[in-house]
């Protein structure tokens, strides 16, 4: 992992507890653990996306935003990659 993916997971990482903690639930964030197996609900998903929207200053594409995409850190970090190197080459 570069450390700019590393950078990426960790922000991502910082969205997720922030969530849980509004919802007062205390759980180990890592990379492949399924984010609805540590709380997440449907709401706190959409949260999380428009976090991460405002944190890496873009907008998710509708048709990236799906289940799949959303199931741990490591989904959204190669999601968040993915569209920053997209950017980067337009």
């Amino acid at each position: 992992m570069s450390s700019f993916e590393a950078d990426i997971s960790k922000r991502i990482v910082t969205l997720v507890r922030d969530i849980l903690a509004q919802n007062s639930i205390s759980a180990d964030v890592t990379t492949d653990v399924k984010l609805v197996d540590i709380g997440l609900t449907s709401m706190d998903m959409v949260n999380l996306m428009l976090g991460i929207e405002a944190e890496f200053d873009f907008t998710i594409p509708q048709e990236l935003i799906t289940p799949e995409n959303f199931q741990s850190v490591a989904t959204l970090e190669r999601l968040v990659s993915g569209q920053l190197a997209a950017a980067k080459a337009a």
